[in-house]
Order: C-alpha cells, then structure tokens, then sequence
C-alpha cells in the first residue's frame, strides 16, 4: 500500500499500472493534476484475509489549488506469482 501511495505521489504510473491485478487494471492512468499536493497517507488497519487474500484501510490526503481533499478508502489485495497486487476498494 505504501508503495503504491508513493507511486502515486510521484506519478509512477507504470508502477501502478504494475501492481494493478489484471482482472480490474485500467488500459490507462492519467498523471496528477498541475497543482495536486499530496500530504500524507495513514493506515487506519490491515487484515490478512488467507494466505492469497489482504485488506487495508487507509486515508490519503491532497490539496489542489487550496482546497484539501482526503480518500479514505479499504482496499482489497492478491497475493499471486510471488506479489501483492491491488484488486479493488471500496471509498467511504
């Protein structure tokens, strides 16, 4: 996860597209926003579903042009061919 916050903080977009599981991965990602900061990121909780299967909820906050933003968000995670790949969320 904190990987992937990174990635986005600094418009790794491969990266994420690489960490993205196939079955629900965007053809596409567009860089940030002229003006987006991003600030900071927090990890609320983690849990190992199984061995293949994880969760993690997180906020990540921003600001553009003044105004702050936050994304609070549980992500689902995979574990195959030996890495962890995001699946998918659900925004709160």
């Amino acid at each position: 996860m904190r990987s992937r916050y990174s990635a986005f903080v600094l418009d790794l977009l491969e990266y994420l597209l690489q960490t993205w599981h196939p079955s629900t991965r965007p053809p596409t990602l567009q860089a940030n926003p002229p003006g987006l900061k991003w600030l900071g990121l927090n990890i609320k909780q983690h849990q190992q579903l199984d061995e293949r299967h994880a969760s993690v909820e997180f906020v990540a906050r921003s600001r553009l042009h003044g105004q702050a933003n936050r994304l609070h968000e549980t992500s689902r995670f995979v574990f195959e061919d030996g890495r962890w790949y995001y699946v998918d969320g659900d925004i709160r």
